[in-house]
C-alpha cells in the first residue's frame, strides 16, 4: 500500500502538464528545449514589426502595441534591481504619434540606454533608435528616411497639410537633437529622389547610417552589452563620489 498518495498524484500532474508545456513551446518556438536567461540587471525591450497606435492592425500584421511598452517603460524607470536597458529594433515604422511617444519616453529613462537595429529600423523607427544614449546598427541593416504620409480618407483642406508639416517637423527636431546628424543632411535624406523607386526618401544602410551621424557606431548584441554595462559602472562610480 502506498503511503504517500499526495505525492504520487503530484507526480501524476506533473507528468500530465509536462507533454503540454513541451508542446506549447515547440508550437511557439521550434524547439522543446529553450534556454533560459539568469536574472539579470538590464532589462531587453523589443519593438518588432509594426508599431501598433491609436488604429488596430489586421491579426496578421506583426505588430508591437505601443499601450503594452509605455508601462514597461516605467516599471523599468521604477524597478531598482533594473539599472540599464537595451532596446531590440527591428519595425518597418508604423503609427507616428505612437513612435514618438515610445521615442521621448526611451529618452526620458534616467538608467542606461542602448539600442541596437537589426534587420530595419524604418520610418518611425528611426526616431525610436535615436532615443537611447547610444545606438548600434548591424552592417546588413537598413534604415528608411522619409517624409510622413497619411492613409485611408483625408479632409482636403490647407489645415491637414499644415498638421502633416508639423508633425515631420517634430519627427526631424527629435532625431537631429537625440543624434549627431545635421539638420540639412536628414533633411536631404528625407527628400531625395531617385533613391526609392516608388517614394520619395533614402534608405540608409548600417555603416552609413554611422557615417551621417544618424548612429553612434556599428555593433550588434556584445558591443551593446558591453556598452551599458559600461555605463552602468560610470554611474556607480559617479554616485558613489556624490555622496562621499
Amino acid at each position: 500500500m502506498d503511503k504517500n498518495p499526495s505525492k504520487k498524484d503530484d507526480q501524476n500532474q506533473e507528468d500530465q502538464s509536462n507533454p503540454s508545456s513541451l508542446v506549447q513551446k515547440i508550437q511557439q518556438l521550434g524547439q522543446s528545449n529553450v534556454p533560459q536567461a539568469p536574472d539579470s540587471n538590464i532589462h531587453v525591450l523589443s519593438i518588432i514589426g509594426q508599431v501598433e497606435g491609436h488604429v488596430q492592425l489586421p491579426p496578421q500584421n506583426k505588430t508591437t502595441k505601443y499601450e503594452h511598452l509605455l508601462p514597461q517603460l516605467i516599471a523599468i524607470e521604477q524597478n531598482p534591481k533594473i539599472e540599464g536597458l537595451i532596446v531590440l529594433l527591428n519595425t518597418v515604422g508604423g503609427d507616428v504619434e505612437a513612435g514618438l511617444a515610445l521615442s521621448e519616453m526611451i529618452a526620458s529613462i534616467s538608467k542606461p540606454t542602448v539600442s541596437i537595429v537589426l534587420g530595419g529600423g524604418h520610418s518611425i523607427g528611426v526616431p525610436i533608435a535615436v532615443a537611447t544614449d547610444y545606438s548600434y546598427v548591424v552592417p546588413t541593416a537598413t534604415m528608411t528616411i522619409h517624409p510622413i504620409r497619411l492613409t485611408g480618407l483625408v479632409i482636403g483642406v490647407p489645415q491637414t497639410f499644415e498638421y502633416m508639416d508639423k508633425m515631420q517637423d517634430r519627427v526631424i527636431s527629435f532625431v537631429t537633437q537625440h543624434s549627431n546628424i545635421k539638420e540639412e543632411k536628414f533633411k536631404e535624406l528625407m527628400f531625395a529622389k531617385g533613391n526609392l523607386t516608388r517614394d520619395i526618401g533614402t534608405n540608409v544602410i548600417g555603416d552609413n547610417a554611422v557615417e551621417y551621424g544618424l548612429i553612434d557606431a556599428v555593433g550588434g548584441v556584445n558591443e551593446a552589452m558591453k556598452k551599458v554595462n559600461e555605463m552602468i559602472k560610470n554611474n556607480k562610480q559617479t554616485e558613489d563620489q556624490v555622496m562621499q
